[in-house]
């Protein structure tokens, strides 16, 4: 991923309602290693949106005008992947001298494939 996007500030991800089946669209703190973006949510899966993807995998996250459909994941706790996510999120977001170790302890860590050689949609 370009080092301008990975440098946002946050992506946007889309879910299907797991009762409504429309779609929720959320704005969130991103991280991203090798070929995968990186979310935590707080309020681990008691989060609409992890709830969301928990039933439906099917996603799509916008990063800096690129879109795109893929498969979300919850990361398993104390993996070697869980703790590289929680530690890339407190270097990028806790930087600006905000207590988030509590958050980076604690927090559900949800994984979203992004292969550099698949294409995007522009958004513009």
């Amino acid at each position: 991923m370009p080092d301008d996007i990975a440098s946002l500030g946050f992506c946007h991800l889309t879910t299907t309602g797991r009762l409504s089946g429309n779609p929720h669209r959320i704005e969130i703190w991103f991280v991203f290693a090798d070929e995968t973006i990186y979310l935590m949510a707080g309020d681990r899966d008691r989060s609409d949106w992890v709830r969301n993807l928990m039933a439906s995998p099917d996603v799509v996250v916008e990063l800096g005008g690129r879109k795109r459909t893929t498969k979300a994941r919850v990361v398993d706790d104390g993996t070697e992947e869980d703790a590289t996510a929680r530690r890339l999120m407190l270097e990028k977001y806790a930087s600006g001298g905000d207590d988030l170790a509590e958050w980076g302890r604690s927090a559900l860590v949800v994984a979203l494939d992004w292969p550099t050689g698949t294409s995007y949609t522009s958004l513009i």
